[in-house]
């Protein structure tokens, strides 16, 4: 089965591109549920203000992780392109960005297995996409 996934991979090398494919495809799994069945993953991340999750919420959290999970995948394909290695990198910019906020601001995420995953995501991502961005941009 493995073998039919392969060509289908970015094949650029190193595993960037293909990290970059698999957090795409969690986060199209993650932006899914928020309009299949509704607040419970979403409440997890937000879980010191659960009730202040609704259901409109869930959804543009869900339309946000869609639009970034395109990025993302964009930019595990398209990894060589400065402009869109940038806005990949931006993409977890952002999102940290609005996990700390929501964290040390607004609180109404609480540190947990909810926000721990997106936290862990955006800074492995950050710094594995700065660590490595001459590599890819002299490819």
């Amino acid at each position: 089965m493995f073998e039919q996934i392969v060509p289908y991979l970015p094949q650029t090398s190193g595993l960037l591109p293909k990290w970059l494919v698999f957090i795409s495809a969690v986060s199209i799994f993650n932006s899914a549920q928020t309009y299949i069945s509704g607040l419970e993953l979403t409440r997890r991340v937000y879980e010191n203000k659960p009730l202040e999750t609704t259901g409109l919420s869930a959804r543009t959290f869900g339309t946000w992780t869609l639009i970034s999970a395109v990025i993302r995948g964009y930019g595990a394909y398209y990894i060589t392109n400065p402009q869109v290695y940038d806005i990949t990198l931006c993409s977890y910019f952002i999102a940290i960005a609005h996990f700390g906020l929501e964290w040390f601001v607004y609180k109404t995420a609480k540190f947990g297995k909810g926000l721990l995953g997106p936290l862990i995501v955006a800074t492995t991502s950050i710094t594995w996409m700065l660590s490595q961005r001459g590599y890819y941009q002299s490819l």
